[in-house]
């Protein structure tokens, strides 16, 4: 007994766009939740990361080769003078500072070696501040509270 289907070609029409709409109807849903943008995002972080890793490793191969000349103690110490002027035992640092040849005049340079200004020609400067004290037996606390003016 042979079962036959009579399928109208109404029907199979029908069936024929089903197959491409419910393939279409996949893609559809695969390409909307797929984490597209996700997996970029966390791509460029690994990009990202692996430069900064690799910057690391640059500065950990500088660094090594640093170490490597810095290892006799000669080095050492020669680095030790230069960078934080550290003597030897029994040695002395004398640090020469720059000075201002005699061409240039007394006005230049240390303000020590200037002339002195008469006060009578100071008009820029501040008058001194004279505080005046009451003769009257302030007591201890007086005194106190004057000596502490900055509280007023």
């Amino acid at each position: 007994m042979a079962i036959t289907h009579n399928i109208t070609t109404k029907q199979k029409g029908r069936i024929q766009w089903l197959y491409p709409l419910s393939i279409v109807t996949a893609i559809a849903m695969v390409v909307a939740w797929f984490p597209l943008g996700t997996l970029l995002h966390q791509q460029g972080q690994l990009s990202a990361t692996a430069q900064q890793i690799a910057v690391i490793k640059r500065e950990q191969q500088a660094l090594s080769a640093q170490q490597r000349t810095i290892a006799t103690k000669a080095e050492a110490a020669m680095l030790a003078r230069q960078l934080y002027q550290l003597v030897n035992p029994g040695q002395s640092l004398i640090q020469v500072l720059p000075g201002t040849s005699a061409a240039e005049g007394a006005g230049s340079g240390d303000p020590g070696y200037q002339p002195l200004v008469a006060p009578s020609s100071a008009a820029g400067a501040p008058a001194p501040v004279t505080h005046s004290q009451s003769t009257g037996s302030g007591g201890f606390f007086s005194r106190l509270v004057r000596t502490l003016e900055f509280w007023r």
